[in-house]
């Protein structure tokens, strides 16, 4: 076996050093399970991000909530709405500013939060299985500087129109007509 790889891996050193490759991976693995875990939700995990900023009364309202997300404010109204109809959050005023609406979790919201959050904790724990606990809870803090630092030079404002930025064009192309003769 070449030095390059390891026992029942396909992958080289150089592939397994590689940021992009490693996170994806990572990614990819702790988003499989997220997601069937968030499944029950409005809006999946997005939904799941809005009913924890609710349930830990994060400040801020309705359109602040969407810039952190990176959700488009119109697509947030939606998820609100569908929110608000399962009976998760409520829309109140804010004292400080009446235009404004903070984003309450309800009873069951909290319930249902704690819940799913106590899932995801399982969840995380799998992913990060190899790593001791004193581990864990560096990556978590490295992670959550990098997250913060890229969130603040690079915010999204709007993740559809990042994708469709980021997105090479997928349009497909117009047949050529073939030439008269």
């Amino acid at each position: 076996m070449p030095a390059t790889q390891r026992p029942g891996m396909e992958t080289s050193d150089a592939l397994d050093s590689d940021l992009g490759w490693t996170l994806g991976v990572v990614f990819r693995a702790y988003v499989r399970t997220a997601n069937a875990l968030v499944s029950h939700l409005p809006g999946g995990p997005r939904g799941y991000q809005v009913l924890t900023a609710a349930a830990q009364e994060l400040p801020g309202g309705q359109g602040a909530l969407a810039q952190r997300l990176g959700v488009d404010k119109t697509v947030m109204t939606y998820l609100l709405d569908d929110l608000e109809q399962a009976g998760l959050v409520e829309r109140r005023p804010d004292p400080a500013d009446r235009r404004n609406k903070r984003i309450v979790a309800t009873e069951r919201g909290r319930a249902t939060w704690a819940d799913t959050q106590t899932r995801l904790e399982h969840a995380e724990e799998h992913v990060l299985a190899p790593l001791d606990p004193a581990d864990r809870s560096v990556f978590r803090e490295l992670l959550r500087k990098l997250a913060i630092q890229a969130n603040t030079l690079d915010p999204v404002h709007d993740t559809c129109r990042l994708v469709a930025e980021l997105a090479p064009d997928t349009t497909p192309a117009k047949p050529r007509r073939a030439p008269r003769r």
